[in-house]
């Protein structure tokens, strides 16, 4: 790529914005307050640091911590090295992490010392693997002492093309293992660009991060710092405490998925907290009940703003604007909102072609959002992008104003308080079980997580099943997020005509009545 035409990509953006903001706030955490240029330094040091380390561009980094402002100093330390980056959820299971770091090729772990013992195991099973730690721990680096012994230098920017990767983000699949989503510098700068044109932010940024910084936390850095926006970030989400935060800090916008903001509705304090700051509340990551929704707004005010993508298209491929909520109207709550100026879209039947405004079909993506593909697999990302559109996987309806509206999933894939579960791969862990004969998995309709894990499990005859038992075994192997929230014992489990589990009938007897199947 000629220089002379060469884009911003986020690592451009980050250290513009860092300079720019000066002595402006940029974050507080844990009772502490860095401005901008704080930022840019401490960036600095871990850039140095990383270099130090032989973590340049192109290599593969992960990280896995509980939010602390290091992740932060890393996580633009990571794209103004130019590494690949890859997030470990904190809830994610001993081995799926090891499985991600094997596939992605990862370098080095930055981890906090809380999950030392775990990352003891992962360094037994990938003895390469360069481990540091933010602060003293019993194994690895501690990265802190090794960043602190370098003196700020000024930042720049690495030499990057549109389609070199920045980032490996790893999505479940039908085949029981998560596959790597490709992110490109063209689709990450594109995902900002939205971000900032069409999110309908206030004049003045106060911004409360609940959600891990490594996840949906970092997907908002940069078009935060790019605001000059104060960023106030929690350990987690605790209903009572981002209630709490928002009055004392006078927070003007937020992010939540459907189910923080079903815990917010009912915590017993909601009623006497001042939440009169607030001006913006995006939402996204799994469907909200419109019912609640509308409960949101009259009692929030009319300051909700969804946000519709997935991993492949990230964050915001349709936006439902405040102005958009239609109280009066529970079919428009339900939708997610029209087409951003920056993503074509198509509804297409099984032949690829187009159907009829009004009919469902297969929601289908063009524009620099798209992913370059899934990381070692060449035939997966041949079937996403056949007929030279991103398939979603996502069955929509569109009505004559535009509106999207999902109505089903092509593929089985849970969303539950906006965690992307799979069915394949709870299967294959109950199935395990000596007692289970056959299991299917699926979600049901569930007032605060919109979608529940459901397991119909066939014992084995003769065979006594400990439901308890087998919630307890996903809790071990997938992690707590991906246990069954409620498991039914039957005879037997619907088949198809070829003998497979048929699992839209199964779902059926759960969705009864409903008039879409996500909810």
């Amino acid at each position: 790529m000629t220089d002379l035409y060469r884009p911003m990509f986020l690592p451009d953006l980050l250290i513009r914005a860092l300079e720019r903001n000066g002595r402006r706030p940029a974050v507080h955490i844990d009772g502490e307050m860095l401005s901008a240029h704080q930022m840019r330094d401490e960036i600095s040091r871990f850039v140095q640091a990383f270099r130090s380390r032989g973590m340049v561009r192109g290599v593969g980094v992960a990280t896995l911590s509980k939010n602390r402002v290091e992740v932060l100093f890393s996580m633009g330390a990571v794209m103004v090295s130019g590494c690949r980056n890859t997030a470990l959820h904190p809830l994610g299971s001993l081995e799926d992490h090891a499985y991600v770091l094997e596939d992605a090729g990862i370098k080095a772990l930055l981890f906090d010392p809380s999950f030392a013992e775990h990352v003891r195991k992962l360094g037994e099973r990938l003895p390469d693997l360069l481990l540091l730690s933010y602060g003293e721990a019993p194994v690895g680096e501690d990265l802190l002492g090794l960043a602190a012994a370098f003196e700020p230098e000024p930042l720049v920017a690495p030499d990057v093309d549109a389609e070199d990767i920045s980032a490996l983000a790893y999505t479940g699949g039908t085949t029981g293992r998560p596959k790597g989503v490709m992110a490109t510098y063209r689709s990450s700068a594109a995902m900002a660009q939205i971000m900032m044109t069409e999110w309908q932010w206030p004049d003045e940024v106060r911004h409360l991060v609940c959600t891990p910084l490594s996840h949906a936390g970092s997907s908002i850095f940069v078009p935060l710092q790019l605001q000059g926006a104060a960023m106030f970030v929690l350990p987690t989400f605790e209903a009572g405490a981002v209630l709490e935060a928002i009055e004392r800090h006078r927070i003007t916008t937020a992010m939540f998925v459907p189910s923080m903001i079903y815990a917010l509705l009912d915590h017993p304090r909601f009623a006497e907290t001042d939440l009169s700051s607030l001006e913006s509340i995006y939402y996204g990551g799994s469907a909200m009940s419109p019912s609640r929704l509308r409960e949101a707004i009259e009692k929030f005010g009319p300051i909700f703003v969804q946000f519709f993508g997935q991993t492949e298209c990230p964050m915001t491929v349709s936006v439902l604007r405040k102005e958009e909520h239609l109280v009066d109207d529970l079919a428009r709550l339900a939708s997610c909102g029209r087409p951003v100026p920056w993503a074509r879209i198509a509804l297409l039947d099984d032949d690829g072609n187009e159907v009829d405004r009004g009919e469902p079909g297969e929601l289908c993506v063009r524009g620099p959002l798209v992913m370059r593909g899934y990381w070692n697999k060449p035939d997966e990302t041949a079937q996403a992008f056949e007929g030279d559109w991103l398939h979603t996987g996502d069955v929509c309806r569109q009505d004559e104003q535009g509106f999207l509206t999902i109505v089903d999933r092509k593929k089985d894939m849970i969303i539950s308080g906006g965690f992307n579960l799979f069915p394949r791969e709870i299967e294959d862990v109950i199935s395990r079980h000596p007692a289970v004969a056959a299991v299917a998995v699926v979600g049901v309709p569930d007032d605060k997580w919109g979608e529940a894990v459901k397991a119909v499990v066939v014992p084995r005859p003769g065979q006594t099943v400990d439901i308890a038992e087998l919630i307890a075994l996903v809790k071990q192997h997938k992690g707590s997020h991906h246990a069954p929230k409620s498991i039914d014992l039957v005879d037997a489990i619907p088949v198809s005509p070829l003998g497979k589990p048929d699992k839209k009938a199964l779902r059926a007897q759960y969705w009864a009545g409903a008039d879409r199947l996500v909810h």
